[in-house]
């Protein structure tokens, strides 16, 4: 197995001469290259020598494998120490810093760096996020050089954040961001500060179905921090690939003098949209319902559903079913796409429905919806408009539910982003 060093083994303490006798100078910090490497290799050390910080290269340096560091040249380079682009100073920009951990789609505390040597070039290898390195750093206590491998997240899976990394000259990678759930990328950001908050944002920026997505499940706090510091234009952006209804419940958090702006600046068939949304309290049915889904007249067959499915703008995440309406624009079945798929493509699509079709009316407050849908087991439910009885939107139980759970529901039964 091979040893694993931390970090703090090195830090503040004495650097010698090549034989061994004569301390030279302070270690303050080891350096890093980022680039293409899982594990970034260190190019050298931050020494501290009669008051300046100096560079010296990795191939200069003997004693890390046994905890003790000797200088094996014949000169210092006695040129003030300044950080080269794609450089990472392991104390200075991770020590006792968030970081993400891509795999988990958890933030972490970086409270150890573990360093190792693999086929002779010395690597950053790994992080602890444990409270042991914690204590041993403020203790001074030593611990030991070896640990257990299940102790240490593989750097592999970790991302640093830019604005720790001042010279790296990099951003957090779309591509590896993208691989998260976006409620995971929400969680996050709501656990990160600000300026890291704005990193993850601009980062999911590249694909702005994303990065509507994650604003979607963000709280309303966040969402509002965000939005400060982008123009009517660009919020309206961002607003137009938000489901209506999660658009029309922003607006309305939106400080009063920006709502308009914003409002005139969707597309004329969102703003209708959110317009009638934003026309209900919030509190009821026609508050919370999507008015985007799929529906078919009662004469389609299964193929023309499957097809209206396919060609449909809902989010396959929203699609729970195909509605069956008749003449009059009034539900008369619903289709599940489990049914549809296993149907004959000629049947008839009101063949496979279900018609015994339970609705809801927007004026009902959300714990009648709740009930209704409980009573009848529903993931989704239809919205009738009062007077005419015509379909005018959807609740689906997963929007529901994150209406009635209490606020930070997520952090009260421990569901935190940052591990420790």
């Amino acid at each position: 197995m091979t040893d694993i060093l931390h970090l703090s083994t090195f830090l503040r303490r004495p650097i010698f001469d090549q034989d061994g006798g004569d301390r030279i100078g302070r270690v303050q910090d080891l350096v890093a290259r980022l680039g293409d490497d899982a594990h970034p290799p260190i190019v050298g050390a931050v020494i501290r020598i009669e008051g300046r910080n100096l560079f010296v290269p990795i191939r200069k340096i003997g004693g890390l494998a046994q905890g003790r560091m000797t200088f094996q040249g014949k000169r210092v380079d006695l040129r003030r120490f300044e950080r080269r682009p794609g450089e990472l100073l392991l104390a200075e920009d991770l020590l006792a810093r968030h970081l993400i951990n891509l795999v988990r789609g958890r933030l972490i505390i970086a409270n150890e760096i573990e360093i190792a040597e693999v086929e002779g070039r010395w690597e950053v290898v790994g992080v602890d996020p444990g409270r042991r390195p914690f204590l041993r750093r403020v203790l001074g206590a030593r611990m030991g050089r070896r640990l257990q491998a299940e102790a240490i997240v593989d750097f592999a899976s970790i991302e640093p954040f830019v604005s720790h990394v001042p010279s790296a000259r990099l951003r957090i990678p779309y591509r590896k961001l993208s691989r998260l759930h976006p409620a995971q990328i929400a969680d996050l950001v709501e656990q990160a500060s600000h300026e890291e908050g704005e990193e993850i944002i601009e980062a999911v920026g590249l694909d702005r179905e994303l990065e509507a997505d994650v604003f979607e499940e963000l709280d309303t706090e966040h969402q509002l921090e965000f939005l400060q510091s982008r123009s009517d234009v660009e919020a309206a952006r961002l607003l137009t690939r938000m489901e209506p209804d999660n658009a029309a419940d922003l607006i309305n958090e939106i400080d009063q003098e920006r709502r308009l702006p914003i409002l005139e600046g969707l597309p004329s068939h969102q703003q209708i949209k959110v317009r009638q949304l934003l026309s209900y309290n919030a509190d009821t049915a026609g508050g919370l319902m999507n008015t985007d889904f799929v529906s078919v007249p009662d004469t389609a067959s299964v193929a023309d559903a499957i097809e209206a499915i396919r060609t449909s703008n809902v989010p396959a995440e929203s699609l729970h079913a195909v509605f069956v309406i008749d003449a009059d624009a009034k539900p008369i079945g619903s289709a599940s796409l489990g049914s549809l798929v296993k149907a004959r493509e000629t049947e008839l699509a009101i063949s496979v429905a279900r018609t015994q079709l339970s609705h809801v009316h927007p004026h009902w407050d959300l714990h009648r919806v709740a009930r209704k849908m409980s009573d009848f087991n529903l993931t989704v439910v239809p919205v009738l408009d009062e007077e005419h009885g015509v379909m005018i939107g959807v609740i689906t139980v997963d929007d529901l539910l994150e209406e009635l759970l209490p606020q930070g529901w997520r952090k009260e039964f421990g569901m935190t982003a940052v591990e420790e």
